[in-house]
């Protein structure tokens, strides 16, 4: 029992940690974005071709030629299309216009709502009716985010309209990037599947803006900069998150998910000198809780129908 326990315990730690890493990677991008006037375009095109190709040639040692056998279902090659152009393409578009035009800290808390938009989703396109607890997350959310971005004064807003739209996007498309390939994942290794996802979003990128067509003067704080947000933002954390697994529940590790919005939080407050209003403070606490009880009430409603049926 104790050894089970301590299992738990490093799986939690070990989910965090992925957090934390995805909370670096937001703070750097924030630096990419607004003090090294990297274009959008080449940005992404050189972050999602490079993570691609590494996540892949990973894959391959681990699976071999079975990284291959998620394109033999065209239904499941076009779930991977959709996943890799309108999940993580988008998803890391809107984000980064998210961060350029406001600040990694709030970027992420709007990003942070995606559990939301698919409960929203859910009820609009299959007409089920929310639970209880949806609407109970849904209103403290939403106070939470009337707090952080007005600071609790509705005549001003502490961060652009333009960044706040942008942040509300990536909290859709990041709803894209989760439900998009769970019919793939079902069948095949997940970091198989956002290996073939980040490729397709790379090519896609690279479509509109080739990586070589002109690239920005490059030094070595701008290279490594880039560099961490490859390692950090995609490769480690997920790398971890998958590991954290084999130790921990589902339902527990996605608890560490409210570990992101307050790691860049407090490393926006020490390194871009963030100045956070007691509104904000709470309204970003609430936001947290607020996807909380909506993913611990979904867990009960399935843990309860699993027992019955």
């Amino acid at each position: 029992m104790q050894k089970q326990s301590q299992h738990v315990v490093k799986g939690i730690i070990l989910a965090a940690l992925a957090s934390v890493m995805w909370g670096i990677s937001g703070t750097i991008l924030q630096f990419i974005s607004q003090t090294a006037h990297i274009p959008a375009a080449w940005f992404l095109s050189v972050r999602t071709l490079i993570s691609g190709v590494i996540i892949l040639t990973i894959s391959f040692f681990v699976y071999g030629t079975k990284i291959f056998t998620v394109f033999k279902d065209r239904r499941q090659a076009f779930y991977l299309f959709a996943y890799g152009i309108l999940g993580l393409a988008l998803n890391l578009l809107t984000f980064y216009h998210s961060v350029q035009l406001g600040n990694s800290a709030m970027a992420t808390i709007l990003q942070y709502l995606s559990p939301l938009f698919i409960v929203l989703g859910t009820v609009v396109l299959e007409r089920q009716w929310p639970l209880r607890s949806d609407l109970i997350a849904f209103v403290i959310a939403l106070v939470g985010i009337f707090l952080s971005i007005t600071r609790g004064d509705i005549s001003q807003l502490s961060i652009p309209m333009a960044a706040f739209l942008w942040g509300l996007g990536s909290g859709i498309t990041a709803a894209f990037y989760v439900v998009l390939p769970r019919p793939v994942v079902a069948e095949h290794p997940p970091f198989v599947v956002l290996g073939w996802g980040t490729l397709i979003a790379g090519v896609f990128f690279n479509i509109q803006r080739p990586l070589w067509v002109g690239a920005p003067a490059l030094n070595m704080k701008l290279v490594l900069a880039i560099g961490a947000v490859i390692l950090l933002g995609t490769i480690l954390p997920f790398g971890t998150l998958l590991y954290s697994l084999h130790f921990a529940p589902a339902d527990v590790v996605s608890i560490m998910d409210a570990v992101q919005p307050l790691a860049t939080l407090v490393l926006s407050v020490i390194f871009f000198s963030l100045h956070l209003t007691w509104a904000e403070i709470i309204g970003s606490i609430l936001v947290i809780v607020g996807i909380y009880v909506l993913q611990r009430g979904r867990r009960q409603v399935e843990q309860d129908t699993q027992r019955f049926e």
